[in-house]
């Protein structure tokens, strides 16, 4: 889980620090209100999603050695998940500010819908396919048996 963690960790902060510059750009000030909002909310977002996926170091470092660890790992499990859906929603708003500023409005709600569902194919739908394909029984290599 940690690695997994240190992954998604840097992604998030890269991006969350990009989002930091950018009110600090010529361009900024030439943005409508819309525009300003989906930025605010961007950057409330992408800070959500940092802290709750740095959330599981400062978990580990202040319960480590009260010997609760699979409490530990559910909590870091959950702040992982949360933090997940908190940077696709940071994701997905960047990209429609973005798309916005630089495109054909028109265009904008199928782009960001199109790549939302990617998104949710990738991190979320295939692996609960193959989850539920490989827990319920039939192919489950832990059993020992090879499936009928």
């Amino acid at each position: 889980m940690v690695q997994e963690i240190r992954v998604v960790q840097t992604g998030v902060q890269i991006l969350f620090g990009f989002l930091l510059t950018v009110a600090f750009t010529p361009r900024f000030q030439e943005l409508d209100d819309p525009d300003r909002t989906i930025y605010i909310i961007t950057v409330v977002l992408g800070s959500l999603a940092t802290g709750a996926l740095i959330g599981p170091v400062a978990f580990h470092r202040i319960v480590s050695g009260r010997k609760i660890k699979p409490e530990a790992v559910t909590w870091a499990s959950r702040l992982t998940m949360t933090g997940i859906v908190l940077l696709l929603a940071t994701l997905v708003s960047a990209l429609s500010l973005i798309l916005r500023v630089t495109t054909d409005d028109h265009i904008v709600p199928w782009l960001v819908v199109g790549v939302l569902a990617w998104y949710l194919l990738c991190w979320f739908a295939l692996p609960m396919w193959v989850r539920g394909r490989k827990t319920n029984g039939k192919d489950d290599p832990g059993d020992g048996k090879r499936p009928r």
